[in-house]
């Protein structure tokens, strides 16, 4: 308290988390959009895959025309607007009665000048650009640089001039670069203090550098927004076209995160599940048809098949079903598997009710305990069946009891079904 009595309180200046917040914003939308487009690229692939493979270059081009109309009309950049933040040239010291007596006159004063713009353009959109650009390409060449000498070897005497870009790019990366990227996070954590305690005017270095100060908005800077905006409406409409799109960002940048949040809200909460929940319970779905033959009915070729199958001795019955199973691609062997009930509400192994319905990546429903043992190898049905065919047959470990199919992930590929 004894500090803050000392120095007078300003109340255009935001605080460092306002500063800190805006930043953390402006830092979200590159990779928003990123997924949002990448998104789209897989189902336009044709049209979006040459836009998202330059999606830097094309976001620094945009930006750099949202944020110069915005620097220009607002004072600001397109997230400072959003917090009602904006910059102006910095002075030497603070002017509060003037900037209380006419402020539409401070104002007019300390806007930016074309060049102001410019360089605020530079800190604003060349600056992350080439930071993102920089972080990338260290990411690549990090691994690399493992690889030893063959891939760190200097050129040789009368190598191309590309080869020795290539070198030094290189060797700029590994020896150069984490040295002043740590040197430019200490930079801002140092003025960020500094600004934190009223120590500096500017929470950034780039800022310091450029002259450039980040201030609240006042009511003399919303009525020359106003008066702006009214001034555009009275143009040509093909004239003010542009303007007035960029205009609407403002509104699409709140609209944007209120529907993100509440997708967010819809996806976490019950509420979703308990709507979706009532509205299934109130269709009245048909049981599924399984054979398509009255009940108590078997069909003619079945019963005839198993008769004569009946009839066989074991020898030939093997050679049958070796012929019916399916073979496993590694070791050209049959695969064990089972047939599938006539009823759906019977387990394929046990050949029992199902009490614990479990999904198979095949979509076959089982008993945990059947199948899980079944992947695993250790059913009595499999060992019993195994106990004088080793060699001959595949036990159908890890892979459905029915189709023969391998279950990836094993028992982590099963999923519980809740009745």
């Amino acid at each position: 308290m004894e500090f803050a009595a000392h120095r007078p309180f300003d109340d255009q200046k935001p605080s460092l988390f306002e500063l800190l917040s805006e930043q953390q914003l402006s830092s979200l939308l590159p990779p928003t959009l990123r997924y949002l487009l990448t998104v789209l690229t897989h189902r336009y692939p044709r049209h979006l895959l040459r836009v998202l493979n330059s999606f830097d270059e094309l976001y620094a081009l945009a930006a750099l025309v949202v944020e110069r109309h915005y620097l220009r009309t607002r004072g600001g950049s397109f997230t400072e607007h959003f917090y009602g933040l904006k910059r102006e040239k910095a002075l030497a010291a603070e002017i509060p009665r003037a900037s209380a007596a006419a402020p539409g006159a401070v104002r007019d004063a300390l806007r930016l000048t074309r060049a102001d713009v410019w360089r605020n353009l530079a800190v604003i959109v060349g600056v992350p650009y080439l930071k993102r650009k920089l972080d990338e390409a260290f990411e690549v060449d990090a691994p690399r640089a493992m690889l030893g000498a063959a891939y760190n070897r200097p050129p040789a005497a009368g190598a191309p001039w590309r080869e020795r870009v290539v070198y030094w790019w290189r060797w700029f990366l590994r020896r150069v670069y984490p040295g002043v990227n740590a040197a430019y996070y200490l930079a801002l954590l140092a003025f960020n203090l500094a600004y934190l305690f009223d120590n500096s005017k500017y929470h950034s270095p780039f800022l310091w550098l450029i002259g450039t100060r980040v201030r609240r908005m006042n009511a003399a800077d919303y009525k020359a927004i106003e008066a702006l905006e009214e001034k555009v409406a009275k143009r040509g409409a093909r004239r003010t076209i542009g303007a007035r799109v960029l205009g609407r960002l403002s509104l699409v940048l709140p609209a944007s995160i209120f529907a993100l949040k509440f997708l967010e809200w819809w996806y976490a909460s019950d509420f979703a599940k308990q709507l979706s929940r009532k509205a299934a319970e109130s269709l009245g779905l048909p049981p599924p048809v399984v054979t398509g033959l009255p009940e108590g009915k078997k069909a003619p070729a079945k019963e005839k098949a198993a008769e004569d199958e009946e009839e066989l001795d074991d020898e030939e019955k093997e050679k049958r079903a070796m012929k019916r199973a399916p073979i496993a691609a590694s070791s050209l062997l049959p695969i064990y598997t089972v047939p599938a009930p006539e009823e759906s509400d019977q387990c394929p192994i046990c050949e029992g009710d199902i009490p614990t319905p479990t999904a198979c990546q095949t979509g076959v429903i089982y008993c945990y305990t059947c199948i899980h043992k079944w992947l695993t190898g250790t059913h009595p049905r499999q060992e019993k069946f195994m106990a004088q065919r080793a060699g001959k047959w595949e036990s159908g470990e890890g892979r459905c009891a029915v189709t023969g199919r391998r279950v990836l992930g094993g028992t982590e590929g099963l999923r519980r079904i809740m009745v």
